[in-house]
C-alpha cells in the first residue's frame, strides 16, 4: 500500500484484502478490519471489481469504499476511507 508501510500493514495479521464468488469479502491491514461487498462494473474498455467497506480501526467504527483490477497479473487497486486517507495496493493472489 502506498499509504503506509510493510511494518504497519502487518502490525497485527500479514495484511490482505479478499474477495470471494458471493461479491463479499474482507480486508485487514494494520488494525483496520473490515467487511467487503463487492460488485463487477464497466470501467472504460474493460471492467473492474469496485466494493464499499466497514470495519473498525483500534475498535472505531469506519467505513469507504474503492476499486481493483488485475493488471500484470497482480490486482491492483485503490482503497479508500470515508472523509479520511486514500491508497493505492498491489495484492498477489496467496500461495
Amino acid at each position: 500500500m502506498e499509504q503506509w508501510d510493510q511494518d504497519f500493514i502487518d502490525l497485527v495479521v500479514p495484511g490482505y484484502i479478499a474477495f470471494r464468488a458471493d461479491n463479499l469479502g474482507e480486508c485487514h491491514f494494520g488494525a483496520v478490519h473490515g467487511e467487503i461487498d463487492s460488485r463487477i462494473e464497466p470501467s472504460q474498455e474493460t471492467e473492474r471489481l469496485e466494493f464499499s467497506w466497514e470495519g473498525e480501526d483500534e475498535m472505531d467504527p469506519i467505513s469507504g469504499g474503492g476499486w481493483a483490477m488485475i493488471q500484470e497479473r497482480q490486482l491492483q487497486g485503490r482503497l479508500s476511507f470515508h472523509h479520511g486517507d486514500n491508497a493505492g495496493f498491489t495484492a498477489e493472489k496467496a500461495q
